[in-house]
C-alpha cells in the first residue's frame, strides 16, 4: 500500500525517510529516524512497533542487516511486512514478505532502501533509484528524497491512487532552535479535498520549512549596517509594528534574523524590499 525511500546523505551527517501511499496519514505509520542512528520505514502490514525496536538495534551497534534480522527472527507476521532500514554508516537493508500484495519489491545500495507494495510495477522503484543518483551527493537529503518520492509518483506509484505523504529528516543540531535533531518533519496525511497530490504538497511544505525552520548558512547571513538597521525599523513601524524584531516574531523568522540583529538572512532581505522570498 505504499513506497518509500530510506536513505542516509553522503556527508554521513543526516538521515531520513520520504513515503507516499493510498493511505490516511502514512506518516503516522511508516517513517522513524534518529540522528547518529539510523533511519527505518515500516509498511505493507506494517509492525510499528519495528520504528523503536529497530532504533534500539541499531543505537546498540547493530548495522541495518542485523538489525533487520532481529526484527524479522522475533516477528510471526514477517511474511506480510515491508521494511527498510539504514544504519549510521549508510549500510541498507530491506525485506519483502512474500505475502505482500503485488507488485511489491525493493532495492538497495549505497546509503538507500527503496521499496513498495501494491504498485503500479517494478518501475516505480527503478524510477526512484534513478532519480535518486541523478539528484548528486550534493544536493540536501531532503531534496533527494522528496525527488526520489516524486519520481516514483510519475512512474505509477501506489495502484490503488493518492491519499497522503511524509518527509522526516534528522540531523544533529538541525531542529529549531537548534535544540533537537527533526531537522524536516512534513506530512500530508489527505489530499483528497486539496487536490489528490500529496507529493507535490509535500514540496511545497519543503520550500515553507526550509524558509521558516531552517537555520541561515553564512552564504545568507548579511551584516547589518546602522544604515540597514534604520531601513529595518521604518519598515517595521510602517506595518504598524513595535519594532523590526517585533514583525520578526510575528512572522515567525526568529530562524532567519540574528537575535542581536548583527545579521539578516538574505531571503528576510527580499522580502523587507518588497521581493518574494528564494527570488
Amino acid at each position: 500500500m505504499t513506497f518509500s525511500i530510506v536513505a542516509r546523505s553522503a556527508d554521513g551527517e543526516s538521515w531520513g525517510v520520504a513515503v507516499a501511499s493510498k493511505f490516511l496519514a502514512v506518516g503516522s505509520a511508516v517513517p522513524a529516524a534518529v540522528a547518529g542512528v539510523g533511519a527505518i520505514a515500516t509498511q505493507a502490514d506494517a509492525n510499528v512497533a519495528f520504528k523503536g525496536l529497530a532504533l534500539a538495534h541499531l543505537d546498540d551497534g547493530a548495522t541495518a542487516d542485523v538489525a533487520l534480522q532481529r526484527l524479522l527472527e522475533e516477528d510471526t507476521g514477517r511474511e506480510h511486512r515491508q521494511v527498510g532500514i539504514v544504519d549510521m554508516d549508510g549500510n541498507a537493508a530491506s525485506h519483502t514478505g512474500h505475502e505482500c500484495l503485488d507488485w511489491a519489491g525493493s532495492i538497495t545500495g549505497d546509503g538507500f532502501a527503496i521499496q513498495g507494495n501494491i504498485l503500479t510495477g517494478e518501475d516505480v522503484v527503478l524510477a526512484m533509484e534513478r532519480a535518486w543518483h541523478e539528484s548528486g551527493a550534493d544536493t540536501p537529503l531532503a531534496r533527494r528524497l522528496l525527488a526520489a518520492l516524486a519520481a516514483g509518483d510519475a512512474a505509477g506509484g501506489d495502484r490503488r491512487g493518492r491519499q497522503s505523504a511524509a518527509l522526516l529528516v534528522v540531523e544533529e543540531g538541525a531542529g529549531y532552535g537548534g535544540l533537537d535533531d527533526i531537522a524536516v518533519d512534513l506530512r500530508v496525511d489527505d489530499a483528497t479535498p486539496c487536490g489528490g497530490d500529496p507529493v507535490a504538497e509535500l514540496g511545497r511544505l519543503l520550500d515553507l520549512n526550509d524558509l521558516y525552520l531552517t537555520a541561515s548558512t553564512e552564504e545568507e547571513k548579511v551584516p547589518v549596517t546602522p544604515e540597514l538597521e534604520q531601513e529595518f525599523e521604518e519598515f517595521a513601524h510602517a506595518g504598524g509594528h513595535r519594532d523590526f524584531h517585533a514583525w520578526v516574531g510575528t512572522e515567525n523568522y526568529e530562524m532567519r534574523v540574528a537575535p542581536d540583529l548583527s545579521w539578516v538572512d538574505r531571503q528576510i532581505l527580499q522580502i523587507v524590499r518588497g521581493g518574494a522570498a528564494g527570488s
